[in-house]
C-alpha cells in the first residue's frame, strides 16, 4: 500500500519565530531555539535542514509523500522551500487569513510563484465566515489554477504549543461551520475544497456538506478525540458512515503530525488502519483513502 500523509505541520523557525513574539521572558539570541527547548521539542534549524529530517522520519515510516502546511501565515517561504529541497516527497500547504488586505496578493504569491498547491484557512482563529465575499475571492483565485485546492478548518480548534506556552487562543468556533463551507464550495464546483478531521466534532454537518457539493473532501487527521461529544460514536463508525455518505474517492488520509522528537504519528495510521479493517473495508478503498485521493488531488509528474 502506498501511504501519502495529506496533513503534516511544518513548524520552521519562523513559527516558533512567530510565536515567540507574543512571549516577553526568552533570553536573547535563537528565539526559535529557545521555544524549541521551553516545549522540549527539536530546534528546527532551516527550512532544509527540517525538510531533510522529515524525509528521513516518512522513510522510518514507509511513507511515499506528504503535506507540508506552513502553520502561521507569512511563512510560505519555508514550506516552498522543503518542497523545492524534496519535491518528489512534499507539496506545500499555507495557512492564509484571507481578513488582510493583501490577502489575495499573498495567496497568488503562494501559488504562482512558489507552487504552493493548497489555501489553509482557519475561520475560528481568523474570525471570518467562510461564505463572506472576502474567502470566495481566495476560493476565486484558487479556482483560476488547476491542481490548486483549498482547506477550511471547520468545528474544534485547539492548538496544543500556545497552551504549553501560556498563550492565549480567543478562536470563536462558531465561524468553523461545514454547512457554510458547502455555500462557498458550491460556487466553484471543480475546485476540491478539504475539511480536515472530519469536521472536528460537526461530523453530521461535514457529511451533510460533502453530499451536496461532490467538491468537498474529508480528511481523516488526528486522533479525532472530538468523538467524545457524539455518545456511542467510534473511528470505525465513522468511516463506515463517511464511507457511506461520500464514498472512498473523497477521503484522505492524514495524521496532523508536527514536531519533533515526537515525528510522524505512526499511531494514528494504526488507529485508522484497524477502524477500515473492522468494517471490512476492501482492498482497493483502502488504497484511495491512505494515498490515492491525495496523489491524484495533488499529482507530481515526477513522484514516484
Amino acid at each position: 500500500m502506498t501511504i501519502s500523509d495529506g496533513h503534516c505541520h511544518f513548524f520552521s523557525a519562523h513559527f516558533f519565530e512567530t510565536l515567540a513574539s507574543e512571549l516577553k521572558d526568552l533570553p536573547p539570541g535563537d528565539a526559535a531555539a529557545a521555544i524549541a527547548s521551553r516545549l522540549e521539542w527539536n530546534a528546527p534549524g532551516t527550512p532544509e535542514a527540517l525538510a531533510d529530517r522529515w524525509v528521513g522520519e516518512l522513510d522510518r515510516h514507509g511513507v511515499a509523500r506528504a503535506a507540508l502546511i506552513a502553520s502561521v501565515p507569512g511563512d510560505e517561504p519555508s514550506v516552498a522551500a522543503a518542497v523545492a529541497r524534496h519535491p518528489r516527497r512534499f507539496t506545500g500547504f499555507f495557512m492564509l487569513d484571507p481578513t488582510r488586505d493583501d490577502a489575495v496578493a499573498r495567496a497568488e504569491q503562494a501559488v504562482v510563484a512558489l507552487g504552493l498547491r493548497c489555501v489553509c484557512l482557519f475561520p475560528a482563529m481568523h474570525r471570518y465566515r467562510v461564505d463572506d465575499d472576502r474567502v470566495l475571492r481566495i476560493l476565486a483565485l484558487a479556482a483560476a489554477h488547476p491542481g490548486t485546492a483549498v482547506f477550511v478548518h471547520c468545528g474544534v480548534l485547539s492548538l496544543g504549543v500556545r497552551k504549553k506556552l501560556g498563550l492565549a487562543s480567543r478562536f470563536d468556533i462558531r465561524m468553523g461551520d461545514p454547512l457554510a463551507v458547502q455555500v462557498a464550495a458550491s460556487a466553484f464546483p471543480h475546485l476540491p475544497v478539504i475539511i480536515p478531521h472530519f469536521g472536528a466534532g460537526f461530523f453530521r454537518e461535514a457529511l451533510v456538506a460533502a453530499d451536496l457539493s461532490p467538491n468537498i473532501h474529508l480528511d481523516t487527521s488526528s486522533s479525532n478525540a472530538w468523538i467524545k461529544y457524539h455518545a456511542g460514536l467510534t473511528l470505525p463508525e465513522v468511516f463506515r458512515r463517511a464511507l457511506d455518505v461520500v464514498g472512498p474517492d473523497r477521503l484522505i488520509f492524514g495524521t496532523d503530525s508536527s514536531f519533533f522528537p515526537r515525528g510522524w504519528q505512526r499511531g494514528v495510521f494504526d488507529a485508522q488502519k484497524s477502524a477500515l479493517e473492522a468494517i471490512a473495508a476492501d482492498e482497493a478503498a483502502q488504497q484511495k483513502i491512505f494515498g490515492g485521493n491525495f496523489d491524484r488531488l495533488f499529482r507530481h509528474d515526477s513522484a514516484t
